[in-house]
């Protein structure tokens, strides 16, 4: 991450815990809905923050889990979930401390759009993934509405005044849109297995939406659910599963 985000980053984290997280999207909720019937053992992610999905892996799934991070407010979250927890750097040229084909799933969630060495963290999620492991993936998707709206009114994607928006101004150094991260991936040998479009339901926005109007908030999960099917293209952040064997020459797509 730049230099000049940690700072950010360590007063976003300040006084956030599992129960009271104000930016809960709605990809935390997929998990570990996503793993479907593949039956992960062990699974490992990558920038797990405060723990959000660590604590419903933990509690609903079966399965040796580790989480690494490297902010120490959040490692002082993750050790009290009972899971195997390390802190070392993904933003390096040298390889990870984990070994060749260690976890049949890996978690990336949120987290490339902040590395500058983005090709050798993509090597290495490779070189630690199982031959028949999946890696689930999550970053903004800028091709979406949600960030074409911004533009279309001649301003950037986010604003550096925002109080919201200033931590991902500064933090943001690589630019995805949903098709530039399949070909990127694929030119490493992953390939995608299944799109995970997750629909507005629990996250806080949405929420308050609900508590000031149930129509505007069923309308606007309906308008989600529309739009979602048009394109994942058009999701502001699909996951993106995944894995080392072209298993189908079109993504299978799937709301949650």
């Amino acid at each position: 991450m730049r230099a000049d985000a940690v700072s950010l980053e360590a007063g976003r984290m300040n006084d956030l815990t599992i129960e009271n997280y104000p930016w809960i999207h709605e990809r935390h909720r997929a998990f570990p809905r996503v793993f479907e019937d593949r039956k992960h053992r062990r699974i490992i992610d990558l920038a797990a923050g405060i723990g959000i999905i660590a604590k419903r892996i933990k509690e609903s799934y079966d399965c040796e889990l580790a989480c690494n991070e490297i902010d120490q407010s959040c490692l002082q979250q993750l050790n009290t979930l009972d899971v195997k927890v390390t802190s070392f750097d993904l933003d390096t040229n040298g390889l990870l401390p984990l070994e060749r084909n260690s976890f049949d799933a890996v978690l990336c969630l949120v987290t490339l759009e902040h590395i500058i060495n983005t090709e050798n963290l993509i090597r290495e999620m490779y070189r630690i993934l199982h031959e028949e492991g999946r890696l689930y993936l999550s970053v903004p998707n800028y091709s979406s509405i949600f960030y074409l709206i911004p533009i279309l009114k001649g301003r950037t994607f986010h604003n550096p005044l925002d109080p919201e928006e200033r931590y991902e101004f500064y933090a943001h150094v690589r630019y995805f849109t949903y098709y530039t991260l399949i070909e990127l991936f694929e030119s490493f040998g992953l390939y995608v297995d299944t799109v995970y479009l997750t629909l507005p339901e629990t996250s806080s926005r949405y929420q308050k939406l609900k508590q000031k109007s149930k129509m505007k908030a069923f309308m606007f999960r309906n308008t989600a659910r529309f739009v979602y099917s048009l394109s994942p293209r058009l999701h502001p952040g699909p996951i993106v599963c995944f894995s080392k064997k072209c298993l189908s020459r079109k993504p299978r797509l799937v709301k949650v």
